[in-house]
């Protein structure tokens, strides 16, 4: 072999293992959102909404906000103990879900535009750090919803 064609073997060899460490697309996340619901708020100064994102692909992404019309004011939020948290992003795993359920991780609307009543639905479009964005149908249920395990 001359030093030209092994040069060029080197670099093709390289290429592909770079290829190869990117994952490609069987490796990228692949988000589905799961059980979304709104309990009716009791008045316009705040609301939660609470949904699974389920991820089926190969690598770990985060929700990093959340925007609707319903409110400009939507915050991620962690439940430690019994006091709950601001949080600027939150995990999905590879193969593996992101939970929001009362007393624990959830969305909060802030200074809502109006108050949904329960029959209602709030569209919701979810941005994460790698994935794109997600709308998701959100219905209002009863105040004391709460979803079968």
């Amino acid at each position: 072999m001359n030093r030209r064609t092994t040069l060029a073997a080197a670099l093709a060899l390289t290429a592909s293992l770079a290829l190869a460490g990117c994952g490609g697309a069987d490796g990228a996340p692949r988000l589905k959102v799961a059980g979304p619901y709104m309990p009716q708020p009791v008045d316009r100064n705040m609301a939660g909404a609470y949904f699974t994102v389920e991820n089926s692909g190969g690598s770990a992404d985060k929700l990093t906000s959340v925007t609707s019309d319903l409110s400009k004011d939507i915050t991620l939020h962690k439940t430690v103990g019994t006091k709950m948290e601001q949080v600027d992003s939150m995990a999905i795993p590879a193969g593996g879900e992101l939970r929001l359920s009362r007393g624990g991780n959830h969305l909060m609307f802030m200074g809502l535009k109006k108050k949904p009543a329960e029959g209602d639905t709030v569209t919701l479009e979810l941005h994460f750090a790698t994935a794109k964005p997600v709308k998701v149908t959100v219905p209002v249920k009863a105040a004391t919803y709460a979803p079968k395990k």
